[in-house]
């Protein structure tokens, strides 16, 4: 089998969502979100700012402040209930959905605490690096032990989700640093690749994301470094290698490697 159609074999395994057994939530007048079974209990018990009613859930609120307001307060109690892990004290913005479900990035409706986004079923933006090297080698990292999501998993030289008021290159020149040491004057020469979407059911809830897709052409002689201990360190892979271990990568990182190498003609 060839290596293309080894990452071509890969993309077919990646999880889409079933929604059979979840419910739409809606929210200021927008299909906003994904419920399951045991969050619409909790969210009915909780408050009566939750209603069932035939297009599924709908949260009662006029406005984006007490939309956000009643969704934090419903978070706090799904944390201490343990439905909601890994919060991150960090918020993420609620933009309103175009016709084709696309985010309106110039639309935020409120914003809500990271870690709450999977249980309620809402859409994230991240931005995901290639790291790359004109000898045909992908910077690959390991992501940390102590990380909530995906402890221990292989993933891009550098990924985040991106914080309220935040866009996508500023996103990726922050994460760069962060996660892989590349100073700013390297890091902002990053180019732009393409939107993919990533939509699955999870164990805490629904994912669904926009991955922004950044390539980075790094020089030879530089050897990445994390500086905020959510990566535990980092190989250069050969493109054979790169493909073998895919499946070591997480969903996100390993649907952006595999465009990565599908668009760069590598494979």
């Amino acid at each position: 089998m060839s290596l293309r159609q080894q990452v071509e074999q890969h993309l077919a395994t990646q999880p889409q969502l079933v929604t059979d057994h979840l419910t739409r939530f809606t929210i200021l007048g927008f299909e906003l979100g994904w419920l399951e079974p045991v969050t619409v209990e909790f969210l009915l018990t909780h408050s009566p700012a939750f209603s069932r009613q035939a297009r599924g859930v709908v949260l009662l609120a006029n406005t984006g402040e007490e939309a956000a307001r009643i969704l934090t307060d419903a978070a706090l109690a799904m944390k201490t209930a343990g439905l909601i892990r890994g919060w991150r004290n960090e918020l993420y913005t609620v933009l309103a959905p175009n016709a084709d479900g696309t985010p309106d990035l110039s639309r935020p409706l409120f914003q809500l605490e990271r870690g709450a986004f999977r249980r309620f079923g809402m859409l994230s933006l991240a931005v995901h690096i290639n790291g790359w090297r004109q000898d045909q080698h992908l910077w690959i990292g390991q992501r940390a032990a102590s990380k909530a999501v995906d402890p221990g998993r292989l993933d891009n030289l550098a990924a985040g989700g991106m914080s309220a008021g935040e866009d996508a290159t500023s996103c990726a020149i922050r994460e760069l640093w962060e996660e892989a040491g590349v100073p700013a004057a390297l890091a902002s020469q990053v180019v732009a690749a393409g939107q993919l979407r990533s939509t699955r059911n999870e164990t805490d809830g629904t994912h669904d994301e926009i991955l922004y897709c950044f390539d980075l052409q790094l020089p030879q002689d530089f050897i990445p470094h994390n500086t905020d201990g959510e990566v535990a360190g980092f190989i250069a892979t050969s493109v054979p290698e790169t493909v073998s271990r895919l499946a070591e990568l997480t969903w996100d990182a390993a649907l952006v490697t595999a465009d990565f190498l599908l668009r760069k003609n590598w494979v």
